[in-house]
């Protein structure tokens, strides 16, 4: 045997291919190849690799050798009834668009019997509609898995040209490593979504209604994947049905082998989160693991044994390769930036309790209004605003500062009450990096609770932004649960009037003998019109009307002109006519201390609409004061109309770029009511603080 073995059968081989790359591609041309293979290999055992080149230069000679004539090879060359290249490419795409219509509507058939079964006992009506859908459906999909069928049939036997072949040959290594592939992602997919739900159902102690919704809601994860299986599984028998598979027993021996692993694996994933269900504290964590784990495995499989299954077991495709890339790292990022951290509790945690005096605090369960009687003989109200915590790892530097600008504050006013006129936290998905607006409010819940001050705020625009981690009725819910009852000092209303807003609340602050002191109304003046970042919303008519409502509520039960004061986010159209009145000198405006230096898109971001809230405030005579924030830079104190306007310091080291540089414009308002419903509001800016 001459020396070299597998080196001299690669080399032998290399002949063949190049003698049969450009012969059209046929079944007789194949067997003929594999038989002129197998006879070169034998000669190879005797001759030189330098013999064998000189002797057999030709496809005639390679014929011969394996027993064919000159003849066979001329007829094999021939050019005659082939399917040529452009054609090839144009049947095959053909049958690609209708696998994908295919693959679509099964899924979507699917979806329709799910709904189908999980929705047929309670609506019948419904269950049957459905019901009709899924057989349409499946009529659909058996008509267009007959006119696949027939496509593939009317070209399977032909003779393709070369070109034409090495496309196929491309696609069929294309197919089989998808078909694999979306074998083990859709076996995941399934044990992934029955996890989710044993996570939604057992560990959450749902209902069987929730459990329903859930499952619809999550039944993409398993669709998507459906879909590729489906498709990938079509395109691959379209081929095989043109082309011959490198060694169709191993492909289906790896196919069975995926399938087999990955049931068993996640089928003991799936049993020992069930088992060990006390000690699994974050089962969603646990299934993540247990995917990326699952996902390394395939990896591994893919890069060692299913190589032997494809003439090229990866082909770089740079474009593909990026836009996969980023689309993964987008999806981590957003992840991620929607994930719950906890970077300042080490701080909160550590923080000492602010002594005071503390008030009576009684929450009435039917009304939602909280009555404080102060134990003092003055009532402090601390007003802070726009304290933006992003909640994430890039803004644990920026979050701790405003904590702590906030206990220094407290710890110096040593108020009665907090009030946070909005935006809390930053979930804008920039300068944090996050989009979790659950976690800050939890830990500003914390804060508060450590520091042992009774606070309530209103909302502002960014507490809860589009892309935020939670909307609107999910934070509320967080809200409650950090309420009164748990907490003590939180005070939430459980119950809300059905007016425009997130949070619109009334806290009577009474005397001894249970006369009213003074009502601070805490307004929602909303988020956005719609228009864009800067189209800010407003206080709606029936927010006017409900607080006007109060207003002659209280006045009839007291039998007397009442004291109020309101607190918002946005400002009222007002506060810019105030203070350009102010500017050109008139009288019909008090000055009291304070600038307005915002300058970052307006002067002053209150709505393009004027709302009704000022005039009826004037007209009624009850409220006297208003407190806002929005405007950063923003903080001066008017009076105008009879009603003094004021802007509060801002906390914010995060959310305007530079801001975190700047002292001037950060700090609160100590609002002091005396025991003749008579009030006064000084700044406190940050950096008087020495202590």
């Amino acid at each position: 045997m001459i020396a070299g073995g597998k080196g001299m059968s690669k080399r032998s081989d290399k002949l063949v291919d190049i003698f049969f790359d450009d012969v059209p591609y046929g079944e007789e041309t194949m067997r003929a190849k594999a038989r002129v293979r197998a006879r070169l290999a034998e000669m190879a055992e005797k001759l030189p690799f330098s013999s064998l080149a000189e002797n057999y230069h030709s496809l005639e000679k390679l014929a011969v050798l394996a027993g064919y004539t000159p003849e066979d090879a001329h007829r094999w060359e021939s050019t005659e009834d082939v399917l040529d290249a452009k054609a090839t490419v144009a049947a095959f795409r053909s049958c690609r668009w209708v696998a994908y219509l295919t693959a679509a509507l099964c899924c979507l058939t699917f979806t329709a019997l799910l709904w189908a079964i999980l929705y047929g006992v309670a609506r019948e009506n419904y269950f049957f509609a459905v019901l009709t859908l899924f057989l349409l459906g499946s009529g659909c999909v058996t008509l267009l898995v007959i006119a696949f069928s027939k496509k593939v049939k009317k070209r399977s036997g032909a003779k393709i040209a070369a070109e034409g072949y090495i496309y196929l040959r491309t696609a069929s290594d294309k197919y089989v490593k998808r078909l694999l592939n979306a074998c083990a992602l859709f076996t995941a997919a399934v044990f992934v979504f029955e996890m989710t739900e044993l996570d939604f159902y057992i560990f959450g102690n749902s209902k069987v209604a929730e459990l329903i919704e859930s499952m619809l809601t999550n039944y993409l994860l398993v669709a998507i994947p459906l879909f590729f299986l489906i498709k990938n599984a079509m395109l691959l028998w379209a081929v095989r049905k043109w082309t011959n598979i490198p060694d169709g027993r191993r492909f289906r021996t790896h196919l069975f082998g995926v399938i087999i692993f990955s049931v068993a694996y996640w089928s003991v994933s799936m049993l020992a989160m069930v088992f060990f269900r006390q000690g699994i504290a974050y089962p969603a964590d646990y299934v993540l693991y247990a995917s990326i784990v699952f996902v390394f495995c395939i990896l591994l499989y893919d890069v060692t044994f299913r190589k032997t299954l494809c003439y090229r077991n990866f082909v770089l495709n740079k474009v593909r390769l990026s836009a996969v890339l980023v689309a993964v790292l987008l999806c981590l990022a957003f992840l991620g930036m929607n994930r719950d951290t906890w970077y300042t509790q080490p701080y909160i945690n550590a923080l000492a309790r602010v002594a005071h005096t503390p008030s009576s605090i009684v929450y009435n369960e039917e009304t939602g209004v909280y009555t404080i009687t102060p134990a003092a003989e003055s009532f402090k109200i601390l007003h802070l605003t726009d304290i933006h915590l992003g909640g994430s790892l890039f803004s644990r530097k920026k979050d701790l500062l405003a904590l702590q600008a906030c206990y220094r504050e407290i710890a110096y006013s040593k108020p009665d009450l907090v009030i946070v006129t909005g935006d809390l936290c930053f979930p804008m998905g920039v300068m944090s990096l996050s989009f979790n607006n659950s976690a800050p409010v939890q830990q500003f819940a914390a804060f508060m609770r450590n520091v042992g001050i009774p606070w309530a705020f209103t909302f502002g625009n960014h507490d809860t932004e589009s892309l935020a981690s939670m909307k609107k009725d999910d934070l509320v819910e967080v809200y409650k649960s950090l309420s009164f009852k748990t907490s003590g000092n939180l005070l939430f209303p459980y119950v809300q009037p059905n007016i425009t807003g997130r949070n619109n609340q009334l806290i009577e602050v009474r005397n001894r003998d249970d006369s009213l002191l003074t009502a601070l109304f805490l307004i929602d003046s909303n988020a956005y019109l719609g228009g864009g970042l800067s189209s800010y919303d407003y206080i709606r008519d029936d927010q006017v009307e409900w607080y006007a409502g109060e207003v002659r509520r209280l006045q009839a039960e007291e039998g007397r002109q009442i004291s109020s004061l309101a607190f918002f986010h946005i400002p009222l159209q007002q506060y810019r006519t105030a203070y350009e009145l102010y500017l050109a000198g008139s009288e019909e405006v008090t000055y009291h201390f304070g600038e307005n230096n915002e300058s970052f898109r307006e002067q002053f971001s209150c709505s393009e609409y004027d709302s009704a809230i000022f005039e009826t405030m004037v007209s009624l005579g009850s409220t006297t004061g208003t407190f806002c924030g929005h405007d950063h830079y923003n903080n001066a104190s008017i009076t105008y109309r009879g009603i003094r306007l004021t802007y509060g310091m801002s906390i914010d080291y995060l959310a305007m770029p530079g801001i975190a540089k700047d002292t001037a414009q950060r700090g609160a308002e100590l609002v002091t009511i005396y025991q003749d419903a008579s009030w006064d509001v000084v700044q406190i800016p940050l950096v008087s603080i020495t202590e």
